[in-house]
């Protein structure tokens, strides 16, 4: 059996794209998965974040690996990949045109994060209709929410707009997600805290619809 591919993917830059890819390569991982990831952007914090792990301990990167691709080349990558680890997350630029389509023609579930606001939620759209017409289902997962405000509950009344599936998990605006990011290392292998159970939880929520594939 092959394994599953997961696109990262938000017009808007700054939504968390790869705060999002590296923290469910984790989950994932916590979750005895192994775990690939391909960065097709070129600004390559994706890598970046891995390098700083693998130059932590090589022990971190057990079970992981990593690749760059050009939008074009994705296909290829995700092949090879597939063939030897349970999931593959691709890490996208953000832009929402042709040159995204490769990488969400091959995914199996494509996660779109969204930032608490609402300049966020109307770049959602372009990426929500490619995926519409590559035929392949999102899961539009909030971003840095915080609960409680008149934003938060305005965002969220507009999501639940959107033609596309609404993570029932969000990731709470919290500094441990920066700080993990910046040593290489996921917000759930730092100390018991909530962030370890949004985590968790997304990469249960994630798990769940890709066993439907």
């Amino acid at each position: 059996m092959t394994g599953y591919v997961i696109t990262v993917a938000q017009q808007k830059g700054g939504s968390g794209k790869t705060t999002m890819a590296a923290n469910l390569a984790i989950g994932f991982r916590r979750a005895g998965k192994s775990v690939a990831l391909i960065d097709t952007d070129p600004q390559g914090s994706l890598g970046r974040w891995f390098m700083t792990r693998l130059d932590t301990d090589e022990s971190l990167v057990e079970g992981m690996e990593f690749a760059t691709s050009s939008a074009w080349g994705i296909t290829y990558e995700i092949r090879k990949l597939t063939d030897n680890f349970d999931v593959v997350i691709v890490d996208t630029p953000p832009k929402a045109d042709s040159d995204l389509r490769p990488a969400l023609r091959a995914a199996d579930l494509v996660i779109v994060p969204v930032s608490m606001s609402h300049v966020d939620l109307w770049a959602t759209e372009g990426v929500l209709d490619l995926t519409r017409r590559e035929d392949k289902e999102a899961l539009v997962v909030i971003n840095r929410a915080r609960s409680g405000t008149r934003l938060s509950a305005d965002v969220a009344q507009a999501a639940a707009k959107l033609t596309a599936r609404i993570a029932a998990t969000q990731f709470a605006n919290r500094v441990i997600y920066a700080e993990a990011l910046g040593k290489g290392m996921g917000a759930a292998e730092i100390g018991k805290s909530p962030a370890r159970d949004e985590v968790d939880a997304l990469t249960a929520e994630v798990a769940e619809l890709l066993a439907t594939r």
